[in-house]
């Protein structure tokens, strides 16, 4: 048995299984070949097993990194070969704990360590200061959204735990025929794992079917001004900005629009917090609305606050020169005509371009030469809590994320619990030019949809603008490269779904189970298992 195609096989597996083109049902058999690799050298008699495990399972995950996230190289070809090197080298390292408790323990031990500590693994991808969850394994069917509609009980979690145990039921049976050419044994899981595959979804299609969505019904502009950020972006005044903000606005724009929704960092030339009132774009945006006085204005803006005094520096605050420091803010603001203006400081921020990590280690190592996913170089300054942004009626209360914060759930159900009855996302994909990059973001944007029962407005600023109902359904989209305002009604919703309420609760179960086993086998001799 090959074990170099074995990897190989995983690895491409994977990869054909991502959105937005490849087959999530790939994913229930993905595993299997890199598992057979891993016992088979791991009752071997050969030496530096941890290495050869190491050396396949690094192969593998290089091949699913390379081909779902190779399109961050048009933001930065240093960035990407770190993200690509990098977490393929910590998925690597979780296949050599799982082999390091694997034979010490007993095969279902090992199985069910395998899975808790993938989750764990995930688990510290949404967590950790190098956070990069883009390849999750819950997030794969956010194309096929249909078959994952109680990810409202489970978040993408319960997807990650679906796909684990399939292959782990899967691998139990190819090594029973291929140690004991049992057939009987390998049909009877494939039944087990033909049903675990099929029940959910026809679970799911139930759920799909019979949902209906209530609530009060929000008319929402999203802007796709189609500005070049390399080009374009930062060299545009604001006040420009700001009438191509209201041209496309007046191009949808009625009596009964409620919310009018424009990119995040759209104004993005040199706006100083404290000074924001008295800048001629909040005056033209400001007249905007008193001339259309039902209508609120969410729109991203990059902001600077310079600082003297050292008592108010942060860890995040940056130094400008002579005992000045600065924070640098990407933010969301709301203006109507009623109500003092609302803003939103971004709190899930890029790594790399918007937060480094370990400054003292890397910052000597790599410099300015960092992955870019969206924003401005340089390090931002946070918020700690979800704002929601509230008419003057309180009627509609909207979370205000921004760009890489929607591919988090447990972050994002924070603005729901906050009071938030419609998700909104504005962001900024021009980055990845037109690349599986925007449009597997924009397909994430279902799993908040589906997880929170709230509908979302997405205004993107070269694309792909959308609306998406409760359901993940994407109603309505401008397409990519193109300039222009794309109008829709949402439906609002106040219940909570059993997800808000508990959050990644699955994934703390396993890290429990992957401590617990980890410990109890530490100290335990190696011994071949079946």
């Amino acid at each position: 048995m090959n074990r170099f195609l074995l990897a190989l096989l995983s690895g491409f597996l994977f990869a054909l299984s991502w959105p937005t083109y490849g087959q999530p049902l790939l994913l229930f058999v993905a595993f299997i070949p890199l598992l057979i690799v891993e016992f088979f050298v791991r009752n071997s008699d050969t030496r530096l097993k941890k290495w050869q495990i190491f050396g396949y399972s690094y192969l593998t995950f290089l091949i699913w990194n390379f081909v779902t996230t190779s399109w961050l190289r048009f933001a930065s070809e240093f960035g990407a070969a770190f993200a690509i090197l990098v977490n393929s080298m910590l998925m690597a390292i979780v296949m050599v704990l799982y082999h390091t408790v694997a034979k010490r323990t007993s095969l279902w031990k090992s199985c069910l360590f395998f899975i808790s500590i993938w989750i764990s693994f995930e688990y510290l991808h949404l967590h950790w200061d190098f956070s990069w969850p883009w390849l999750n394994l819950g997030n794969a069917f956010s194309e096929h959204y249909k078959w994952i509609q109680w990810y409202e009980y489970t978040g993408t979690f319960g997807g990650t735990l679906w796909v684990l145990i399939v292959n782990v039921i899967l691998f139990y049976g190819t090594l029973h025929f291929n140690l004991q050419n049992s057939k009987k044994l390998l049909k009877s899981y494939g039944i087990w794992a033909l049903t675990l595959i099929i029940v959910p979804i026809l679970i799911s299609l139930f759920i799909y079917f019979s949902y209906e969505e209530t609530g009060k019904e929000v008319n929402v502009i999203a802007l796709q001004p189609n500005i070049d950020p390399y080009d374009e972006k930062y060299n545009i005044p604001n006040n420009q900005i700001a009438e191509l903000f209201i041209e496309l606005s007046d191009s949808k724009v009625t009596d009964s629009t409620d919310f009018i929704l424009a990119p995040e960092t759209v104004f993005a030339y040199n706006v100083k917090l404290r000074e924001l009132e008295n800048a001629l774009f909040k005056y033209q945006l400001d007249k905007y609305v008193l001339e259309h006085p039902q209508v609120n204005l969410l729109t991203g803006v990059s902001f600077i606050d310079f600082i003297t005094d050292p008592n108010k520096v942060s860890a995040k605050s940056n130094y400008y020169r002579d005992s000045i420091w600065y924070n640098d803010y990407n933010s969301a603001i709301l203006i109507n005509s009623k109500d003092s203006t609302q803003f939103y400081h971004k709190s899930k921020l890029v790594v790399g371009i918007e937060d480094l990590p370990y400054q003292s280690i890397l910052k000597p190592l790599v410099g300015d030469a960092m992955i870019d996913l969206g924003g401005t170089v340089a390090m931002k300054t946070t918020q700690e809590n979800r704002s929601v942004f509230t008419t003057a009626d309180k009627e509609f209360m909207a979370a205000p994320i921004i760009c890489y914060e929607s591919v988090y759930g447990e972050f994002v159900t924070g603005y729901v619990r906050n009071g938030a009855n419609f998700l909104t996302i504005i962001t900024n994909d021009a980055w990845w030019n037109n690349t599986q990059g925007h449009k597997q973001h924009l397909s994430y944007a279902r799993l908040r949809a589906i997880e929170t029962r709230r509908p979302i407005g997405r205004s993107a600023n070269t694309g792909i603008s959308a609306m998406i109902n409760q359901k993940g359904d994407i109603t309505s989209s401008l397409p990519y490269d193109t300039k222009g305002a794309l109008s829709g009604t949402l439906h609002t919703n106040e219940e909570f779904t059993f997800y808000t309420l508990a959050g990644d609760y699955i994934a703390r179960i396993a890290l429990f189970i992957c401590l617990l086993l980890g410990l109890i086998t530490w100290f335990r001799r190696p011994r071949t298992i079946l």
